[in-house]
């Protein structure tokens, strides 16, 4: 069966989809109170979500995207709460500095450990990826409890993160552990409510990662 459109696209080639669509984003969100630095974080968070309330909505602590610059080119381990976070990241900017994306939260012993405590995964994923990955960059999308947890070991001089991108979505803590978050003098992005998610927080990670490769 043969189906037709009148709908023909203006263009087939993605860099130019990508370069409309970042003009159509600055074009109707307007003024705002980001740095340029932070509006291409923010680009591509809106980019990924075609929500420009969660783009308006975005927090940076004023050291975020320099600290999460800093991480990448350093080598720092990027650290996923699930593996949809890990998966979207794009890996080869990070590995051209010697980092590496990493998920905790399915490995065998956080599972072992998980059922033992009666707790979270993410909880349990989240204490050992701070032993092994100080200084890197924690994208949690998904899991509060896993940012609740990282807040807490944190505020307890364990765990000395080099940036927390905390936008996890949902309905139970999401909203309170991106407010707990922002409360805190360590380098975060993070936005106010309910919404984040998988796609906006790979979305940050990977905005950073390109500013990180332009510098050289």
């Amino acid at each position: 069966m043969d189906f037709h459109t009148e709908f023909k696209p203006l263009t087939v080639q993605p860099q130019e989809i990508e370069e409309r669509s970042f003009e159509i984003i600055a074009e109707e969100l307007g003024p705002h109170r980001f740095t340029d630095e932070q509006f291409k974080v923010v680009q591509r968070i809106i980019h990924a979500s075609a929500d420009f309330e969660l783009g308006r909505n975005v927090l940076f602590h004023p050291r975020a995207v320099q600290a999460g610059i800093e991480a990448i080119r350093s080598g720092k381990i990027v650290v996923a709460d699930v593996q949809m976070v890990q998966v979207g990241i794009s890996k080869g900017r990070i590995e051209k500095f010697g980092g590496e994306v990493k998920v905790y939260i399915s490995d065998k012993d956080v599972m072992e450990e998980a059922k033992r405590l009666n707790t979270t995964r993410a909880i349990v994923s989240i204490r050992k990826a701070v032993r092994e990955a100080e200084g890197g960059i924690f994208a949690i999308g998904n899991a509060p409890t896993a940012l609740l947890e990282l807040i807490r070991l944190i505020k307890e001089g364990e765990a000395k993160p080099g940036l927390v991108i905390g936008m996890p979505v949902g309905f139970v803590s999401a909203a309170e552990s991106k407010e707990e978050l922002a409360k805190l003098d360590v380098p975060f992005i993070t936005n106010v409510g309910r919404k984040g998610g998988s796609p906006v927080t790979v979305a940050a990670v990977n905005a950073i990662s390109i500013l990180a490769e332009k510098m050289g």
